[in-house]
């Protein structure tokens, strides 16, 4: 049993309204990757496993994190993130409720598109809440059962609904962890012989100085 290290992918295209323009990092997303496999190195962390999304932000977050020093990485589609944008356009077509445009308008969609989504109460969606809850916990288990400490590339919606399920947290504290994660933060599971543990959530020490503090984001 391994440790497993998540990152949420660097910021997007944080304009974007649908799914293909969100993603592909932004320059300052790039610049989170980089700084980030910079401490990676200064520390001596070491991965001997490496993982991530099929999604592009996935893949271009670990090209900037480490092009050369890490094992090369297994794709797998069920680091995917939800289909947010495709469920908040079919949310605001069949409730009315307008697909959000800052950061302030997202806290409240959120939780109002995963209650919809859980409840079954979305026609036409990508993919059920069962099913997405069914591959996270999926890929945690078989990750956290391999040899060697992982190192995952993945997003936000994913990394909430892994700790909903490690720590059995009810929907709307789920949706307040996801709208907290930063781009390019660090997240730990522990393997235990119980189940699996959370012990780091939305670390940034790689933007902790005050020349970096201006490179956080959350969109």
């Amino acid at each position: 049993m391994s440790f497993i290290t998540l990152v949420r992918h660097g910021q997007a295209n944080s304009s974007a309204r649908d799914e293909d323009s969100y993603d592909r990092l932004s320059d300052l997303g790039w610049q989170q990757a980089r700084w980030l496999g910079g401490y990676f190195q200064q520390t001596n962390e070491k991965f001997a496993r490496t993982y991530c999304g099929t999604l592009r932000r996935h893949v271009e977050t670990l090209e900037g994190i480490a092009p050369d020093s890490l094992a090369a990485p297994v794709r797998d589609e069920r680091l995917n993130e939800l289909a947010y944008f495709d469920m908040a356009q079919r949310m605001e077509t069949q409730h009315g409720i307008a697909i959000p445009g800052d950061r302030e308008e997202f806290i409240q969609h959120m939780p109002q598109l995963l209650t919809l989504w859980r409840d079954g109460a979305l026609d036409g969606v990508p993919e059920s809440w069962t099913a997405f809850e069914t591959r996270v916990t999926e890929a945690m288990t078989e990750i956290a059962a391999g040899d060697g400490r992982a190192l995952v590339v993945t997003s936000g919606g994913l990394i909430g609904m892994a700790m909903r399920v490690i720590m059995d947290l009810e929907l709307k504290a789920m949706a307040h962890l996801c709208l907290a994660i930063e781009n390019s933060s660090l997240h730990r599971i522990q393997p235990l012989s119980t189940g699996l543990a959370m012990t780091q959530f939305n670390a940034l020490p790689h933007l902790d100085t005050p020349e970096r503090q201006h490179a956080r984001s959350h969109l």
